[in-house]
């Protein structure tokens, strides 16, 4: 399949690293007009340097705001008045006992894996329907589905981003403008890898202690490994594709069959 997207602007949150970065890549391969998020300018600056290095010829943008908050979007809006691609990928993660987390941590999840992405919708979903064309995505986690005890603050967010992206799918019906979440499975990244050694021994090598975290944590994975962030991109990468125009409203799964499911 030949996906091609040239002269459309992409957006992606949360892309210095890991899937963010991987989608980023992935949309600039295909041609897009990408442009690189993260907090700190500096780290943003160097990560569009090095994505530069890896898709010669890609069409960059550094667009470095805090998105955590109501004024993180409007200087990404001032900066980038129109997109054609939205990838909600910003999210923080980490675990917690659910008995000790506070009011104020609850918040924090909800404003920035939930909220920021709600915030982009509403700026740049308007604009999408008007020119009747555009690609809206929320990257959400088996976690959303299949609660975690040990991070129910982190499955929470990621269960209202599904809500979040079927809603506006509703709101985008019969525009032109697809809305889909995508539920990515257990994925090796940095901080990932981190994760994983506040569960299992930090004296094991990491393929062991990979082996040893989807044993113990993640036994249904049918894939029996932690999934390549680049995998996650390949079905980002399609939604937002004149090929997907048929899929909106969907959860579509990248999970290594992770959730015990036949239904989406």
């Amino acid at each position: 399949m030949h996906i091609d997207l040239s002269g459309r602007t992409a957006l992606v949150t949360g892309s210095t690293q890991g899937i963010g970065a991987a989608i980023a890549a992935g949309l600039a391969r295909a041609g897009a007009r990408v442009a690189v998020n993260g907090r700190d300018e500096r780290r943003t600056a160097d990560s569009v340097a090095a994505l530069a290095q890896e898709v010669p010829g890609a069409d960059l943008v550094p667009v470095a705001a805090d998105l955590s908050g109501e004024d993180g979007a409007e200087q990404v809006a001032r900066t980038l008045p129109r997109v054609d691609i939205l990838v909600n990928n910003l999210g923080i993660f980490g675990t917690a006992d659910p008995l000790e987390i506070t009011d104020e941590e609850w918040r924090r999840y909800f404003e920035v894996n939930v909220l920021a992405a709600v915030r982009l919708t509403r700026l740049y979903l308007p604009g999408m329907t008007e020119r009747g064309w555009g690609r809206v995505q929320y990257v959400a986690s088996d976690s959303a589905v299949v609660i975690p005890a040990e991070m129910i603050h982190y499955g929470m967010s990621k269960t209202a981003l599904l809500a979040v992206s079927r809603g506006f799918a509703k709101k985008a019906a019969g525009t032109g403008v697809t809305v889909n979440s995508v539920i990515a499975g257990p994925t090796h990244t940095g901080g990932v890898e981190d994760f994983v050694y506040e569960l299992v021994d930090r004296d094991l090598p990491w393929d062991e202690a990979q082996r040893a975290f989807m044993r113990q944590y993640r036994p249904q994975s049918l894939l029996q490994r932690l999934i390549e962030p680049e995998e996650i991109a390949h079905m980002v990468v399609y939604l937002s594709s004149e090929q997907a125009s048929a899929t909106t409203g969907g959860a579509l799964r990248v999970d290594g069959g992770y959730v015990d499911s036949i239904l989406p």
